[in-house]
């Protein structure tokens, strides 16, 4: 056992050290377990995480020697901010659309004092959201020596959202709209409208959804609480699992509360719609 516990100690020391020379190098090695709701982040938050991961795995091995224990501790300790946590993601996703919604507000409201389209656009992007300040700053740079059309094609690329199709499809017509029936202002209105119909709909979705994640950390905290106390203070009890039969239990174990993580994470995913770009692209 002994041998085997060095040798353990040795792949995961190994591995700790390939994984932090990568990121500092900024070099993504492991998949974000973060995809589908919103960006995962910079890649040195995950190098900190599967290195965190690896440390909890390497002291609980050590302490129980039992190898399956360390492993399983240190899934869970690099992937529980991943399963159960990611509140940021989705509050930074609402935001984001929320954000989208207001800005088509303000170019409505900004054509009333200005020549035209390309005016107002100009005069609204600079003074957008917080939330996506950066990219229709960089809309408005770009038409002063663009075309409307190209300015608007790469919006659409750095906002690389549906709702944020929509209005880049609306303003794309919306000169020519204006020229000759002067609704634009109508149209800004719906999809205003339309955007934040999608706002609500996916607040309401998450408070629905967040009961299942307090739930699930609940029955995860009573059952680390339970696991480390009968450890402390009646051992024996748990002489059963440093056996090779009790490995390959707990092994079996650990795969179900992974598996449970995974159809957590699941449930709590925000699906987005295809964008229109994708579905032309394919």
């Amino acid at each position: 056992m002994s041998a085997l516990l060095a040798a353990g100690w040795g792949a995961a020391l190994g591995l700790g050290v390939l994984l932090v020379v990568q990121g500092l190098r900024g070099r993504r090695m492991l998949p974000s377990l973060a995809s589908g709701t919103a960006t995962s982040g910079p890649p040195g938050l995950l190098v900190a995480r599967v290195a965190g991961g690896l440390a909890v795995g390497i002291v609980v091995w050590a302490v129980t020697s039992w190898p399956v224990a360390g492993l399983g501790a240190a899934a869970g300790a690099a992937a529980g901010a991943s399963l159960l946590g990611g509140r940021r993601q989705r509050d930074d996703s609402v935001a984001r659309t929320e954000a989208i919604a207001v800005w088509v507000e303000m170019i409505r409201d900004t054509m009333a004092g200005a020549k035209g389209l390309e005016e107002a656009l100009i005069a609204s992007a600079r003074v957008a959201p917080k939330a996506i300040e950066a990219e229709t700053r960089r809309f408005a740079g770009r038409l002063e020596h663009t075309s409307l059309q190209e300015a608007l094609r790469a919006l659409g690329e750095d906002l690389d959202h549906p709702s944020a199709d929509l209005v880049i499809v609306g303003l794309a017509h919306g000169a020519d709209m204006e020229r000759a029936t002067g609704d634009l202002g109508e149209l800004l209105s719906r999809l205003a409208e339309s955007i934040r119909g999608d706002v609500r709909m996916r607040v309401r979705v998450e408070v629905g959804r967040a009961r299942i994640r307090t739930s699930a950390k609940i029955v995860v905290g009573w059952t680390l609480a339970t696991a480390v106390l009968l450890y402390v203070f009646d051992r024996d009890l748990l002489a059963g699992y440093g056996t090779l039969g009790g490995q390959l239990w707990l092994a079996v174990v650990f795969s179900v509360w992974a598996v449970a993580g995974l159809m957590i994470r699941r449930l709590g995913r925000l699906e987005m719609p295809e964008r229109f770009v994708a579905r032309e692209r394919a």
